[in-house]
């Protein structure tokens, strides 16, 4: 993913998460050259907390004024639209109340109120949105694993295939551009160009470079190729999820995040099925072999669709209000939903989110925001969890296996054609298992289900490794690396999957969110490239039994990680966000030895009584609501967003 995935997908979590208008002028953001540092602290805070619900309170009167101000400084002023905007003002300040709201019609009224209980009936429209950016997705998977069958015989070709650093290196380019070059140019790009604009530059890169790849003859080549590879995985993996969040409604902007990954894995698959396609296909007089540049060159195809199509569907109507071109925005929206009236409720709502991020970045300042990321302890304790999510979702060992799967294979005694059928399998199962994800993330929550992944991926791990031990003359030999490498990816999929980016998305207040995702993204593609980069020298030094232990030793790691420093982020709402982060880590560590105590004395010994620990963060909170014992939770939420209360 990417610097600014999450960004919008958060900035614009849900109705009660978004910013104020420039009536909110006290915002209490004093400037960080003022006051102590427990004073200046609740001023950050509370700029949070005023960003997220900043209509909260108003009365109808002030918002209806608020509206039509609005649409007649925007050069809206037929009756109808000035209507939509007096009464979209005050549905954005309650989105889950209409009833003292006597204007709306019959028709608008049942259609806000199937966006509470059909949040998928949405204009077609959308959904052209939405396939536009499932494509992006299935494009982002494919650029990352049609390398994986090809390498099997451009590394001979190269002669390179003894020598593993350079393997990894080839293979590692396009992740070593995102880190360090890709991640920061999209925020560039996005206000040159409009979200459409670079997702169509960023596809049309990765096009040009899939076909590049097709006509390299040295290994050098090929990575200066992938390099620039790099320049289109990175922007387009940051811009797809805002268009989406930004064009979408509330309710539905979570499962659109969950979508991104979901269609990643599908793209994935789909790069495993185009090497096993293209593996028979003979030299016919091509240098150096014709089959692997078939495979390099086929991630083009979905990149030129989408450049072909990402122009027919409206931009963002937030982007144009970044420009000023309101009525445009407006326009955009229309066409996005059913109802004016809905319209304009987000498109004001959206307004005043730019507002108030525009006056808390002049009050605070980005390099003081930049500061107070590790100077403020709520938020330096938010950073030490997304850092930790973020990159164990490298050293989880998953990309080992989606970059090298083939070359496992081989290893385990494969024929070529058979690795590739068994990487094809993998890929299936990482896409089947990513669709609970949509389910799961919110019944059990993040931490729950990464306390019960980790151990799982760890002993999958050392499970794979310990049955290369097995004498190759045996079934049971290939069999048991095979099963082991499914499992891993069948607990992988609804675990570290989806769990970092919607955790890192959360953690955050909001007036350093975007800073905090820019950091998190930069570390999972930092990590990414060490993985493509050690892999193959990994693998020579350790053997398969050391190598894959060492992922699984680090799933250990990732387990007590989590265990001691990453508390539970869902269902809580930013003020208990606030406590739960604003607590001395020391403190947290002994409330994770108290939960594993306590997990172990109930379900393993078989203990009865005994109060399930509090989170010290949570101590005192009406309803005791904060108890959060088990390992697997029993409530459901809201993916990735807020609900009506505010809750994440």
């Amino acid at each position: 993913m990417a610097v600014d995935a999450d960004k919008a997908h958060n900035r614009s979590n849900s109705t009660t998460s978004k910013a104020s208008y420039a009536h909110h002028d006290d915002t209490g953001t004093a400037s960080s050259h003022h006051g102590s540092p427990e004073s200046l602290k609740h001023q950050r805070l509370e700029a949070s907390r005023k960003l997220a619900n900043p209509l909260a309170g108003l009365s109808h009167e002030r918002l209806y004024q608020m509206g039509e101000e609005y649409a007649v400084n925007a050069g809206l002023t037929s009756d109808e639209d000035l209507r939509a905007f007096r009464l979209g003002a005050v549905i954005a300040s309650n989105q889950t109340d209409y009833s003292s709201i006597l204007e709306l019609t019959d028709r608008e009224r049942e259609v806000l109120e199937r966006e509470k209980t059909h949040k998928w009936s949405n204009p077609r429209m959308l959904y052209w949105v939405i396939a536009i950016c499932s494509l992006c997705a299935a494009v982002q998977g494919m650029d990352e694993t049609v390398v994986n069958g090809a390498q099997i015989f451009y590394k001979e070709a190269f002669g390179i295939a003894e020598d593993t650093w350079l393997i990894g290196l080839t293979n590692g380019a396009p992740y070593l551009c995102c880190a360090i070059v890709g991640c920061w140019v999209t925020e560039p790009m996005n206000k040159r160009f409009g979200r459409r604009g670079t997702i169509f530059i960023s596809c049309a890169i990765s096009a040009l470079a899939c076909f590049w790849q097709a006509f390299t003859n040295t290994w050098y080549h090929m990575f200066i190729a992938r390099f620039f590879l790099g320049f289109g995985i990175g922007p387009k993996s940051a811009t797809t999820p805002i268009f989406a969040a930004e064009c979408s409604p509330p309710r539905l902007r979570g499962a659109l995040v969950m979508q991104w990954q979901m269609w990643t894995a599908f793209g994935i698959m789909i790069g495993y099925v185009a090497d096993l396609a293209f593996y028979p296909v003979p030299d016919r007089g091509i240098p150096l072999g014709l089959n692997w540049r078939l495979m390099m060159g086929s991630a083009l195809i979905p990149a030129v669709v989408v450049c072909c199509l990402a122009y027919v569907c409206p931009e963002s109507p937030r982007w144009y209000l970044t420009k000023n071109r309101h009525k445009d925005a407006f326009a955009s929206v229309c066409q996005l939903r059913h109802e004016k009236v809905q319209a304009a409720r987000d498109l004001f709502y959206t307004h005043t989110l730019l507002k108030a991020e525009e006056q808390t970045t002049a009050n605070i300042g980005t390099r003081n925001r930049i500061k107070e990321v590790f100077t403020i302890r709520r938020n330096r304790n938010a950073m030490i969890a997304s850092e930790i999510v973020m990159f164990m979702q490298q050293f989880c060992g998953v990309n080992v296996i989606a970059y090298f799967s083939s070359e496992i294979f081989r290893e385990a005694g494969y024929s070529e054609v058979e690795a590739l059928a068994a990487s094809l399998g993998f890929g299936v199962i990482n896409f089947l298992f990513a669709i609970p994800a949509f389910y799961t993330i919110d019944t059990y929550g993040r931490r729950n289900l990464l306390l019960t992944t980790f151990p799982l991926m760890a002993l999958f791990m050392f499970f794979t490794g310990f049955s290369f031990w097995i004498p190759e003359d045996s079934p049971a030999h290939i069999g048991c690396i095979a099963l082991g490498i499914y499992l891993f990816g069948i607990v992988y999929s609804p675990g570290e999957g989806p769990v970092p980016f919607t955790y890192s998305a959360e953690a955050y207040p909001l007036y350093i969110r975007a800073i905090g995702m820019s950091f998190a993204t930069a570390t999972t593609w930092f990590f990414n490239f060490v993985l493509a980069l050690t892999w193959p020298s990994l693998l020579e030094a350790f053997r398969p039994q050391g190598a894959f232990s060492w992922y699984g030793g680090w799933n250990i790691v990732g387990f007590f990680l989590v265990l001691f420093l990453v508390p539970e982020t869902k269902e809580k709402t930013l003020e208990e966000l606030d406590r739960v982060f604003d607590v001395d880590l020391r403190r947290m560590m002994a409330f994770g030895a108290r939960q594993a105590g306590w997990f172990w004395g109930r379900y393993v010994m078989r203990r009865k009584g005994g109060r399930k620990p509090v989170h010290p963060g949570e101590e005192g909170l009406d309803g005791d609501s904060g108890e959060e014992g088990e390992f697997l939770g029993e409530k459901k939420g809201v993916v990735g967003g807020m609900d009506g209360a505010g809750r994440v």
